[in-house]
């Protein structure tokens, strides 16, 4: 593992009665080169357009392939992430949300803060999410 991880945790042992299944931690320590990603919306990165869907798992898929493909172009790999802030609009699509990104930090191990918002930049985005990565030196 790239960084060290502290205290593991998965959320379906800390959150028993809803079906997630991340692998989190309490603390990152990381040394390296950072990448601080913008908040990641559903939306195409080189068009800037949304993507044709309310879904909250697929807006959370396309939000997640952004901040995969923005760490790899910048060198990293998703192992790197150290830390994501998930936005949502609405409290009831966190499991959907949270399952979905589950499946692109199987094994990482970030931190992650979750806050439920009034609104996001645009009426139609349901999920956003931000991210810090660390390439180990």
């Amino acid at each position: 593992m790239a960084h060290l991880r502290h205290r593991k945790f998965n959320t379906r042992d800390t959150y028993p009665e809803q079906k997630l299944d991340n692998d989190l931690c309490q603390a990152v320590v990381a040394r390296g080169t950072t990448i601080f990603l913008r908040g990641q919306c559903p939306q195409d990165l080189d068009t800037a357009h949304n993507i044709a869907s309310s879904d909250p798992v697929e807006q959370t898929h396309k939000v997640m392939q952004n901040i995969r493909q923005l760490v790899e172009e910048c060198g990293g790999q998703m192992e790197h992430v150290t830390k994501l802030v998930v936005y949502l609009t609405d409290v009831r699509h966190r499991e959907a949300v949270y399952r979905t990104m589950g499946a692109y930090i199987k094994g990482v191990f970030p931190v992650c803060t979750g806050l439920t918002v009034v609104a996001l930049a645009r009426p139609e985005w349901l999920v956003e999410i931000d991210a810090t990565a660390v390439i180990p030196d």
